[in-house]
């Protein structure tokens, strides 16, 4: 068995930015030279989630507006009152969506749908520098 941590850096917009990572993870994979075993992609972080979806113009809005009516911006959270940074929002949908994803693999090719790509999701109220791990694990 063999463990290959790498990383994805992003800079993203906030505000339930959606970003496609799957590309950049099949080429993690083929850098790390393991044939078969598992992908685990992480987002480190409490205001942001990695998730599977069908990446499509009406999922992007979708995604955005389910988050909404779960979890409004504007409602008042009780992590506002104490750290008043405005990002309570974030907290809850990032809790929600979760903060890591795990993927089969055969043949250096992750075992994904037709229609399934990763994503990143970043809740923030702000623009952020985002670090995805990316570990891979086989042989």
């Amino acid at each position: 068995m063999k463990v290959i941590t790498d990383y994805i850096s992003l800079s993203t917009k906030g505000f339930t930015d959606i970003i496609d990572v799957t590309s950049r993870v099949a080429e993690a994979i083929h850098r790390s030279g393991i044939n078969s075993g598992t992908v685990t992609i992480f987002i480190s972080g409490s205001t942001a989630g990695v998730t599977t979806i069908e990446y499509e113009p009406g999922l992007l809005q979708d995604l955005p507006d389910a988050f909404e009516k779960i979890a409004p911006m504007d409602a008042r959270y009780h992590h506002d009152a104490t750290w008043h940074d405005g990002n309570g929002f974030a907290h809850v949908r990032a809790a929600l969506l979760g903060c890591s994803v795990t993927v089969p693999f055969n043949d250096g090719r992750m075992l994904l749908g037709t229609w399934q790509q990763i994503v990143v999701t970043d809740f923030d109220n702000r623009p952020r520098n985002r670090e995805v791990i990316v570990q891979i694990m086989g042989e």
